[in-house]
């Protein structure tokens, strides 16, 4: 183990939980409000929501308090808020609540992320497993045929079932088998959904890994290492993806991220 290896992986590790407990980080959503073309109320705020094609309106008074991102006074009548998927995609506020509009497979809801939500409070951290250097391996990614991106449909925590883009495989060697698994392409690099024999047990029933953007030949690096938890491993209201088919290995995956710690 290299000294600068294990002092980034710390750095890594750091920062995880920095951002997760953050005033409106992962732990402080407190709810997922999916909305329909008829106007509705939110419990705990105020006015009344609902859906249009260009995202999500809400009407509300000046005595309200509720402001949009950006905007010099409160709403005061109807105004549009545009999801996380529109490049100028909007939030508002409700004294330190964070409402955020979020679009998923063209269905809108609000999130909600309250600094004061139980499991920020009761937050203690995140348990991992030590850095060890031999779980860092390098692996070849294949693209499917044509380099297609690929949907599968897979569970969602929420019970539902949504569709995964997918884009290819990569191959790896660690503790002297040979493995592969289903991954998509994230922003410059690749994600995956992943379980192992720790899954459920030692882990969080499935934990999530990236990897750097893969060379001319398909060349990257699978740090183990920095397999981490799901955003619904820290709040019951996100919609995170199950693995897909052949992305549960046998092995007992002994590194990253474990579990959440409360006080």
């Amino acid at each position: 183990m290299t000294a600068t290896a294990a002092e980034e992986w710390k750095h890594w590790s750091d920062g995880r939980a920095a951002s997760v407990s953050a005033q409106h980080g992962q732990l402080a959503l407190t709810g997922t409000y999916w909305l329909a073309p008829e106007p509705t109320e939110i419990p705990g705020l105020p006015g009344q929501w609902w859906t249009d094609p260009e995202g999500i309106r809400v009407r509300a008074a000046a005595a309200d308090g509720l402001t949009v991102a950006g905007a010099a006074a409160p709403v005061d009548g109807e105004v549009l808020l545009r999801p996380d998927t529109d490049p100028a995609g909007d939030t508002a506020a409700l004294g330190d609540l964070l409402l955020v509009p979020i679009e998923r497979e063209g269905e809108l809801a609000l999130r909600v992320f309250d600094p004061a939500a139980p499991r920020r409070v009761s937050f203690a951290g995140i348990s991992a497993y030590p850095y060890a250097p031999e779980w860092a391996v390098p692996a070849v990614f294949t693209p499917f045929e044509g380099e297609e991106e690929q949907a599968v449909v897979v569970p969602n925590a929420d019970g539902r079932e949504r569709p995964l883009a997918v884009s290819g495989r990569i191959t790896f060697t660690v503790a002297g088998e040979h493995h592969s698994l289903t991954v998509g392409r994230s922003g410059s690099g690749l994600s995956g959904v992943i379980a192992d024999a720790t899954s459920g047990r030692d882990t969080y029933r499935f934990r999530f890994i990236s990897l750097p953007e893969p060379d001319a030949d398909g060349r990257t690096v699978l740090d183990l290492n920095r397999a981490y938890l799901p955003p619904c491993a820290f709040a019951d209201h996100f919609i995170c993806p199950f693995p897909p088919p052949g992305n549960r290995l046998e092995l007992a995956v002994e590194a990253g991220e474990k579990q959440v710690l409360t006080r």
